[in-house]
């Protein structure tokens, strides 16, 4: 207790310090989501569509789960520098194979049967896209963005290393330092950003999910 007061009384005597790493933050997160997912959504779509061109580009936006963040700011330095433009592409890159996998396999699994039901009533491929197609899918594509939102918060404190500011500024000064009240100023706050933003969209998802009324059972009336 006596280092959380400690981190406490550290965080309030650095104030300003903490809210610009808060919006620094914020911001690195949200804009590589909104990247990612505008590129995504739409391919994911698009792989929807053809199994074999599917396979080739999920394959290789997959193999970004198995490279580190860090590899990819380190990458990224010799061509475009440190700041805040290589730290949002670093992250952007991380997000892209949770929203496209799940893209993909949400559209992949709506029902054929309501598909050709939707164009018995008519309706073009486009019409049918958006309004039968993605709102089936859209708790798996939310699950998707789910998943990406939590990994991009967390792997934000690396942006840091590369003057992208940041919790992860107070993350290196106190490991720098051996200051684990600093350490705990830069932690706590991304522990409980992820924690809020997975509650969020966890419950944008259950909204999203299509009801399945239990069948009531009937109770035998008396003659």
């Amino acid at each position: 207790m006596d280092l959380i007061s400690q981190a406490w009384d550290y965080g309030q005597s650095h104030s300003d310090e903490f809210w610009q790493a808060t919006i620094d933050h914020l911001q690195l997160s949200f804009v590589a989501l909104a990247i990612a997912a505008v590129i995504c959504i739409p391919l994911g779509i698009f792989t929807s569509r053809f199994g074999a061109v599917s396979r080739v580009i999920i394959n290789i936006i997959g193999v970004a789960r198995v490279i580190p963040s860090i590899a990819v700011l380190l990458v990224l330095l010799p061509v475009m520098g440190v700041g805040f433009a290589p730290a949002v592409v670093a992250l952007s890159f991380l997000a892209f194979p949770p929203i496209l996998i799940n893209t993909d396999t949400g559209l992949r699994g709506v029902d054929p049967a309501t598909l050709e039901a939707a164009r018995g009533m008519g309706m073009s491929w486009w019409q049918s896209l958006v309004r039968v197609e993605i709102p089936l899918a859209l708790p798996v594509i939310i699950g998707g963005v789910r998943t990406a939102t939590v990994e991009v918060i967390a792997s934000a404190t690396l942006a840091a290393f590369i003057g992208a500011g940041g919790y992860g500024n107070f993350i290196t000064q106190g490991l720098a330092g051996s200051d684990n009240r600093v350490l705990l100023v830069g932690a706590v706050p991304v522990a409980l950003l992820a924690v809020i933003a997975e509650l969020i969209l966890a419950y944008l998802q259950r909204l999203t999910s299509p009801r399945i009324d239990r069948p009531r059972k009937l109770k035998a009336t008396q003659a």
